[in-house]
């Protein structure tokens, strides 16, 4: 079918590029040029059996002639599955070549019949002959080879998917030729006209004036035509490209064109398509960086770049342990305890991105969070406190076989880039992340209640820090000074601010 519909719109784009220059042929030979005339009686036969036979006749050669080349061009596009080898690509350029260098053959045997059947009457006729049939034929040509190109574009693009190095350049050659046969040879048959005028004694200057001035009017007619289809010829990708840079502008969704153009619009065309993957890719990755160090550790890489070493934050500190990892890594076997602790992180997770955390890692069974880097955070203690409660009352819930203890802390750490320029982390370091550590060890002695320091209930904001209280005094390993303990009231709710 598609090809069926090209085939059809080529033989009009045909069949109406030649009633143009037949039309030129008519108004040139019998008002552009009107000396000598070829309304004669001894002509009668040409102009009105001859000619109008020819003309039929070429038709039906242009018609059929270029189906059957167009049929046997593009025979690998009736396959079921059609996927075309690099000479079915080159074939594919070159039916618009073919087509209009079949039309310009019939132009040119025409122009020789006519000019030697009007010269064996008058020798006069064979210039304005061969003016008027191969001037109106230049423009035919033209015309026939844009049309083509604009109607093989489905199959050009089918060409360019498979072969995209297929590219060729052709922008200024199809200007000149534009310009040339639109323009450029209608200009030439003014000159002519003028020379033959001015050597034949029966031309007066207003016949001279009449010729000029219709040539005139024709290379404004043929010149804006073609100049029209050739600049459409651009256009139309170009507004294709821009149309998808304001799509993806708009909608952020990456948006492929068909490449249809063999010249550098096509090369336009690719090059957006190369952009489009470019970004998909690089959304991708940021995504998947995103999904292992966090979306705040993203912007700020992206934002600081390659920087090594850190900055002093205030911060509050979650860490989460589970209890027993070993006896869980002996009852259930490697898959099923990784199928376990994603459900347990899952928990974790949700908790900590609700109240605006970071998942800073991830230590085999346990996690570190952190509110107030690398972005800045209102009430990082109580957004620690609460997840912390969130998640000790979530994993009780959960079912998931495994407890965990909780423990909460405050204070200043250094959070930046540790490691080396070809291989480093984001991380926080300091006395904070120690004790969260220290204190979800007390925390397994009773899963179900998490565990925070007194600076840290002390730094929460008000509605939060009442719902937890003082319930030890404990002197954590590595310290000589006791630490205040606080749990979350029975029936704290613990849930996001």
């Amino acid at each position: 079918m598609r090809r069926l519909r090209v085939q059809i719109l080529l033989t009009f784009n045909v069949v109406f590029a030649n009633l143009i220059g037949v039309a030129m042929v008519s108004v040139l030979g019998t008002v552009g040029i009107p000396n000598p005339t070829v309304f004669r009686s001894d002509l009668m036969v040409i102009d009105f059996v001859v000619l109008p036979v020819y003309i039929c006749l070429a038709f039906l050669i242009g018609a059929v002639g270029g189906t059957a080349v167009i049929v046997r061009m593009l025979r690998w596009s009736a396959q079921d599955d059609p996927m075309p080898t690099r000479a079915d690509a080159r074939s594919v350029f070159r039916v618009p070549w073919v087509l209009t260098a079949l039309q310009g053959v019939l132009w040119i045997v025409g122009a020789a019949l006519f000019a030697t059947m009007y010269g064996l009457r008058e020798p006069a006729l064979i210039p304005k002959a061969l003016l008027t049939s191969l001037l109106s034929g230049a423009v035919v040509c033209a015309a026939a080879y844009l049309m083509t190109e604009f109607a093989m574009r489905p199959f050009a693009a089918m060409a360019l998917a498979s072969f995209p190095t297929m590219q060729r350049r052709g922008l200024k050659m199809r200007a000149m030729v534009t310009w040339l046969l639109g323009s450029g040879v209608p200009l030439i048959g003014i000159v002519l006209v003028m020379l033959f005028g001015a050597g034949n004694s029966q031309t007066s200057k207003w016949d001279l004036a009449l010729s000029v001035g219709i040539l005139g009017a024709t290379s404004v007619f043929t010149g804006l035509l073609l100049t029209y289809m050739g600049m459409d010829r651009v256009s139309t990708p170009l507004r294709a490209v821009i149309d998808g840079m304001e799509s993806v502008k708009r909608s952020g969704r990456t948006t492929h064109l068909v490449v249809y153009d063999g010249t550098e619009m096509g090369e336009l065309q690719a090059g957006f398509n190369a952009m489009v993957d470019g970004l998909a890719e690089r959304e991708k990755l940021r995504d998947l960086f995103g999904r292992h160090v966090g979306p705040d550790v993203v912007e700020a890489a992206l934002a600081r770049g390659v920087q090594l070493g850190g900055e002093r934050r205030t911060v509050g500190v979650l860490f989460v342990d589970v209890v027993g990892s070993t006896t869980l890594a002996t009852k259930h076997g490697p898959e099923d305890v990784v199928a376990i602790l994603n459900r347990f992180f899952a928990v974790i997770v949700a908790a900590v991105n609700r109240r605006g955390g970071l998942i800073n890692k991830f230590e085999g069974d346990a996690a570190l969070a952190i509110f107030g880097a690398p972005t800045q955070h209102r009430d990082p203690a109580g957004a620690a406190l609460d997840a912390g409660a969130e998640i000790a009352r979530e994993l009780a819930a959960a079912g998931l076989g495994v407890a965990a203890g909780v423990g909460v802390s405050y204070g200043d750490v250094v959070a930046g880039n540790v490691g080396a320029e070809d291989r480093y982390e984001y991380t926080v370091i300091g006395d904070p992340v120690n004790e969260s550590a220290r204190l979800s060890e007390l925390a397994k002695r009773n899963t179900g209640v998490p565990i925070a320091s007194e600076r840290t209930v002390a730094a929460a904001s008000v509605p939060i820090a009442d719902r937890w209280h003082a319930v030890d005094s404990v002197t954590l390993r590595g310290r000589g000074v006791p630490t205040q303990l606080y749990e979350p009231d029975g029936d704290a709710e613990g849930g996001p601010r």
